[in-house]
């Protein structure tokens, strides 16, 4: 019996988030989550979704991405495009006394390929799909979510991961025993909607030291519209107060912290409610 997965879609986009944002990615998106944050916008992923062999999906990636093989020359970005990778960078904050990276090695062809959900490592054939696109020289991206053991992931593909902050509703199934786990090539992703959520997310900082393991993302929630909030996702805990992305921005500026703002790109080139972007 060929090895399968369920599959919500997969499709060619522009990367939106993360230090890889605004390159050319093919995203696999995976059915399934184990979690239910209060500002998800994947919702459909849940429930929706066909099972493929890992076949199947590779030559959906192969297809996708031929356009690209087929122009060598213009297929690498060079490292000397990002001329501090690794730094010993001087930080005023005394709470971040750090060398850290900013910066991922692009220098691989595109596109990029994400695996995203949903939450991929439900499903244990995620692995082996992985493995099976590095293989073929892919740079692998895995979206997780933080709840799940990222252990048996192959070193060769780059982990974003999530720490889950209060107002998400699920702050208390974030697997601290991964942070040993993570490399530099990795990045850990804050998704802030809160006041609440950046105070905690600045003392998690701080606490780990996690600036000294890779690239760290404070990433503002996009706020969901009433007709896209699924009903089963949890509610933002009572007393939170919400914070605009200026406002998220100035507390960075101002704490001083070796973090990189993001918001969804995407959400601001296609509507909100586009699927396949």
């Amino acid at each position: 019996m060929s090895a399968t997965l369920t599959i919500n879609e997969i499709y060619l986009s522009l990367q939106g988030e993360s230090t890889f944002a605004g390159l050319p990615c093919v995203f696999i998106r995976l059915t399934a989550c184990n979690l239910r944050c209060s500002y998800c916008d994947s919702a459909y992923a849940f429930t929706e979704g066909r099972k493929m062999t890992l076949a199947e999906i590779t030559r959906r990636v192969d297809k996708l991405a031929a356009p690209y093989r087929a122009v060598p020359s213009g297929c690498a970005i060079p490292n000397s495009q990002f001329p501090i990778p690794n730094s010993q960078l001087p930080i005023p904050n005394s709470q971040f006394p750090i060398p850290y990276s900013l910066f991922p090695i692009l220098n691989s062809p595109l596109p990029l390929v994400e695996l995203t959900g949903g939450e991929p490592l439900l499903q244990k054939n995620s692995l082996p799909l992985m493995k099976m696109l590095c293989d073929g020289a892919y740079t692998v991206l895995l979206e997780t979510g933080g709840a799940m053991d990222i252990a048996g992931v192959d070193p060769r593909v780059r982990r974003i991961m999530d720490l889950k902050c209060p107002s998400s509703g699920e702050v208390e199934r974030n697997r601290w025993e991964n942070l040993p786990l993570l490399k530099e090539t990795d990045e850990i992703k804050f998704v802030i909607g809160t006041e609440q959520d950046y105070e905690w997310a600045k003392q998690t900082l701080a606490k780990h030291k996690l600036a000294q393991i890779c690239p760290v993302l404070f990433s503002w929630v996009t706020p969901l519209l009433p007709h896209q909030r699924d009903k089963s996702l949890r509610e933002v805990p009572a007393g939170q107060k919400a914070i605009t992305r200026l406002q998220l921005v100035e507390k960075i500026i101002a704490d001083a912290l070796p973090v990189r703002f993001q918001l969804q790109t995407h959400k601001f080139i296609w509507p909100p409610d586009q699927r396949g972007v």
